[in-house]
């Protein structure tokens, strides 16, 4: 299979978007993804106004924001169309975060919506030359979600991530969260083969409520270390000062383009002297791995991370 589509979302900062002030912060933020909320971080009172808030803000783009999201309330809540009509108005969206998606009954609505409201956006659209099409991030947060995968992966062209939301998913089956995350070990892999197994770019892990302090800090990047080894590329996050530690946690290591950038490089020669297996530092090198170098190299890029003075470094290297 191909690999999916190269779309960075390392960390994914929720931001309320009732409070101005937060809204008016996230402008010097330097991260991949905003998702701008609408949902449990805005009491029921402050939905309308945090509306209007958010359709005003995106009315313009930040420098440091790749991505500009906003999370709708659940298609169940009675309020996702209210959500969508009107923020499907700011020119500088990009992402539409769907949360609760119990079935694909959830992100067929909402495409629908896209659909109507935004045909020119649309995935199929041959006509669409100026605004690229919008993305959807599906919220799992349910047993009912997790059993269901196959088929909520299928739902929507638009489709381009899922997200564990783990307090929600505890709640739904009287779980306690303890600090090795064992609890959710099957749902995270479930999360992560499925995005892989349906090409979908972006896997994003749970959020860690431990980031205050050091202790804080060590909990959130030993949370990324794991998260990144059962197959996620990306973190949720409730507070700025999170951002630095995941999106350093979810690029590659200065190493691992070093390692990457000298396979590329050896298996180039290596093909023109017809070697199909060869060897690097005493490991075998093969083609499952010399893919891998590939998207470590595609993955640092995307990062904005130096890759040619390491390619220039490294470019007389030959295979052993």
């Amino acid at each position: 299979m191909a690999a999916a589509k190269s779309v960075v979302r390392r960390a994914l900062l929720y931001v309320p978007g009732s409070s101005q002030k937060m809204l008016d912060k996230s402008r010097g933020l330097s991260v991949d993804c905003i998702a701008y909320d609408l949902e449990d971080s805005v009491t029921p009172s402050k939905k309308p106004e945090a509306r209007s808030n958010i359709r005003h803000f995106l009315q313009t783009r930040s420098a440091g924001v790749k991505e500009n999201a906003v999370r709708i309330n659940a298609v169940d809540s009675g309020l996702a169309l209210d959500d969508l009509t009107e923020v499907l108005k700011t020119p500088s969206l990009d992402t539409i975060v769907v949360p609760k998606v119990n079935s694909p009954s959830d992100l067929v609505f909402v495409t629908d919506v896209i659909r109507h409201n935004l045909p020119e956006r649309h995935t199929g659209n041959p006509s669409r030359t100026i605004a690229p099409p919008l993305n959807i991030l599906a919220l799992v947060e349910s047993a009912r979600a997790v059993t269901d995968l196959t088929s909520i992966c299928r739902a929507s062209p638009y489709l381009s991530g899922l997200i564990f939301a783990a307090e929600d998913f505890a709640l739904d089956l009287s779980l306690t969260r303890t600090p090795s995350l064992l609890e959710f070990l099957f749902a995270r892999s479930a999360i992560a083969t499925a995005c892989r197994a349906y090409n979908l770019p972006s896997t994003i892990d749970l959020v860690c409520t431990s980031y205050r302090g050091v202790e804080g800090q060590q909990r959130l990047k030993e949370e990324c270390i794991g998260g990144k080894g059962l197959g996620f590329n990306g973190k949720q996050c409730i507070h700025p000062g999170q951002v630095e530690v995941i999106q350093s946690a979810f690029a590659p290591s200065v190493e691992e383009i070093q390692w990457a950038v000298r396979v590329i490089t050896a298996d180039q020669k290596a093909d023109q002297q017809g070697r199909g297996a060869w060897t690097l530092d005493g490991q075998m090198i093969d083609a499952p791995v010399v893919g891998k170098a590939r998207n470590i190299v595609r993955k640092a890029e995307a990062c904005g991370l130096e890759v040619a003075s390491v390619k220039e470094k490294w470019k007389d290297q030959e295979p052993e």
